[in-house]
Parts: structure tokens; sequence; C-alpha cells
């Protein structure tokens, strides 16, 4: 059985839950700390980050282009760099989350970065769609020997074999995703869900989500997705290329519930005649088999 930390991942089990903080706290401590309180309000498992050296995973076309920020403007590379963590802002966000209850990882962006977060003692490591053909980077996330959750957006079912090819398996987690930002519906492809699962069986799969509202992420778990991570936010009109794709805190709320009741009401399988049928049974059916 996959798991992180306490949490095991697959069918029977909840629907892990990831609260995908990612950029949204803009470089601002304080801000991903009401981030951490909204996801443990809401009832997610886990919180996850994004951690890059900018000079290392910032494409060199990309560096130099002028970028409008709340700090003025600004390099695409510079920006990269003002929006980073340093290892005592992650060891008070890391503490902090642990102390709501909440795992939390990131997604390394890079070799150095993947050292950092190993020198953190994260719970988990997370492969971003942009990274699914860095071999170097997968390999070293293997032999860190904890589990991996590999997204798929913006890769070929060829690009996503040799990538799963690289881990263990029973440390797997593969969630089926779009790299749309915001995600229209004609792109959600859902039904991957159920192409990953017969492709690579044993392995759980999951969704990660850039729609607006919930309806695509509800439908994820009632194909059977085990895992689901979706950007959260305080506010959707905020500063930052992923907050328009984002949760804000009442949806986190609805999503977390609505899973949950999904969940619950998908069953086993096995048909039954319930309690709650026994007055109607007994009120309408005619002829007693």
């Amino acid at each position: 059985m996959v798991s992180i930390a306490s949490n095991p991942i697959g069918t029977g089990n909840p629907v892990y839950v990831i609260g995908e903080i990612g950029l949204n706290h803009n470089g601002d401590v304080e801000i991903a700390k009401r981030l951490i309180d909204v996801a443990a309000e809401a009832g997610v498992q886990a919180v996850k980050f994004q951690k890059r050296t900018p000079l290392i995973s910032t494409p060199e076309h990309m560096r130099s282009i002028p970028r409008e920020t709340p700090w003025g403007t600004m390099s695409y590379l510079d920006y990269r760099y003002r929006v980073e963590f340093d290892r005592d802002q992650y060891v008070e966000i890391g503490d902090y989350a642990n102390l709501r209850g909440l795992d939390w990882f990131a997604s390394p962006w890079d070799v150095p970065s993947l050292e950092f977060l190993e020198d953190l003692n994260v719970v988990a490591h997370k492969v971003a769609s942009a990274s699914v053909t860095d071999i170097e980077l997968l390999r070293a996330m293997a032999e860190t020997g904890k589990t991996v959750i590999l997204s798929t957006g913006m890769s070929t079912l060829d690009q996503i074999d040799a990538a799963v090819e690289l881990f263990d398996p029973a440390k797997l987690v593969i969630l089926h995703a779009t790299s749309t930002y915001p995600l229209s519906p004609e792109e959600a492809n859902l039904r991957m869900i159920t192409s990953l699962g017969d492709r690579y069986p044993g392995i759980p799969i999951g969704y990660s989500g850039h729609e607006r509202g919930l309806q695509i992420s509800l439908a994820a778990v009632a194909l059977g997705a085990v895992a689901v991570e979706r950007h959260i936010t305080l506010d959707r009109t905020m500063w930052g290329s992923d907050q328009a794709a984002s949760l804000e805190p009442s949806g986190l709320e609805h999503l977390v519930r609505d899973i949950r009741i999904i969940e619950e009401a998908l069953g086993d399988g096995v048909k039954r005649v319930y309690p709650g049928e026994l007055p109607s049974l007994e009120k309408l059916r005619r002829v007693v088999a």
C-alpha cells in the first residue's frame, strides 16, 4: 500500500486531498501560514509548495524577459528569486503545517532544490508536470526512497512510461493533469484516470486540477481518483499567474465536503437491500419473490 506519512493512498481509503499553495504566497511567510490555516480548516491532508534554484530551473530564453510585479518591473529571473523562501522560512512554514496536523512537501524543480527539501525531511516529493522529462531529477527523487507523486500534464504516454519506470511502484502516485491555466472542460479528459489505472495496474491514480469551480474535480473522484490536488488562494484577484485557477477558502471547504460525500456514496459495488428501503418494500411491492 502506498502511503504518505500516516496516510494510506488507494481505493478504500479516504481521498488524499492536497492544497497546492505553490507560489500563491507571493514570497510572504504570513500569507503562506494563512493558506495553511485555510487548508487545515477545510480538512485536507496536505499542503504543497514549489522549490526552485532559479538560475538552474528558469529556461535561459525566459530569464531576461521583463515581468510586471507588485515590487515593480524586474526580469523574470529576479522575480523567481523574489518569491523563493529560504531555509529558515521553510522551517517556519513546515513547522506551522505540522502543528496544524498537515503533511507538507514541495515540487523540486532541480536537483539542488531536491537536496534542500531532503535536508528538511519532507514526507514526500512531487514531480511537477514540467519536470516529467527531467530524468536526472527523477532519478535523484527515486533514490530518496520516499513516496513520489507524479503529475502528467503536457506529457505523452511515452514520456510518462519513461518516468514511471524510474520509480518503485510501491512508492508512486500518478496524477492525471492537463497543464492549462485555467483548465476548460473540453481539455480535462477525465477518462484518462481509468486509462492510467489500466496502464499502470497497482499504482494509485489521482487528479491534479487547474479548472475553475468544483465539478471536474468531483467527477474525477467519482471516476476513481484516490488523490486530488487543487491550487488554493486567499483571493483569486490577488497578483500571481496561478491565482485565477485556484480555490478560495469557501471553495476548498466545499470541495473537501463533497469529496467525502461522494466517496461514501460510491459504496462497495455489492448489491443489497438497505434498511432504509424496508418501509418502501413493505408498502409498495405487491409480488413477493
